[in-house]
């Protein structure tokens, strides 16, 4: 996954084993830069920040995942997304110890919001699902969830079958794929009401012009006649 016959390589490689064999948290770019054997300020020119060095490792991640997918061409799209999805944990599983150093490191960093979600968006489109406007925002969002859900079991799963990381992995699709009908449903019927709106309140409104004299005729129904004198 790695050419280490580059610096990039080399970081990227020394970063996983310094996380396999210490607490992530505690780890510094020099440490990472010494494991490497690259000097310091060849790290300072590739890599900015940890958060950098996670970046890369989830794209090189992603090229992975992406030259391994063979979609058969009568596979449901839900089941091509499992075996995507599966297909990750297994190049991820020669990192597991370092991943699990990463993730207990805990704190939200906003910097990896893009790369993870971009990420989820080649996962996506490996799997032939759109990923265009509100509705391909929705699954990008909604496959990001489910991700982050079953990564967590991922780690904690020891069985080489890896069972209860794909029991998990097929329930929060299954549920996933249906709150996103209904999502879909409900944004498909607001634009549909937005499309159609501007000529409803159009006609609403040339039907009372239209209504106006009329209305204003029956409340005064002898208008312009003299009254009888007592």
């Amino acid at each position: 996954m790695f050419d280490r016959s580059t610096p990039k390589g080399r970081i990227l490689a020394a970063a996983l084993d310094c996380a396999a064999n210490s607490s992530w948290a505690q780890v510094s770019l020099a440490d990472i830069a010494g494991e490497a054997k690259v000097p310091l300020g060849d790290m300072r020119d590739l890599f900015s920040s940890k958060s950098a060095i996670i970046a890369e490792l989830v794209r090189a991640v992603d090229r992975e995942v992406l030259s391994r997918i063979d979609k058969a061409p009568d596979q449901e799209k839900r089941d091509l997304l499992f075996d995507v999805v599966m297909t990750r944990f297994d190049v991820l599983a020669p990192h597991k110890a370092a991943l699990k150093s990463m993730a207990q490191a805990g704190g939200a960093d906003l910097a990896l919001a893009e790369p993870l979600l971009t990420s989820q968006h080649w996962m996506l489109q490996a799997a032939g699902i759109d990923t265009s406007g509100p509705g391909g925002a929705l699954r990008v969002a909604g496959l990001a969830g489910i991700y982050a859900s079953v990564f967590r079991t991922w780690l904690e799963d020891d069985d080489p079958g890896q069972a209860r990381t794909m029991a998990a992995l097929d329930r929060r699709l299954r549920r996933g794929e249906r709150t996103l009908r209904r999502a879909e449903g409900v944004a498909s019927a607001v634009k549909q009401f937005a499309a159609a709106a501007p000529a409803f309140l159009r006609r609403l409104g040339e039907a009372a012009r239209k209504d106006g004299p009329n209305r204003e005729a029956e409340r005064e129904p002898g208008r312009g006649a003299e009254d009888p004198k007592p």
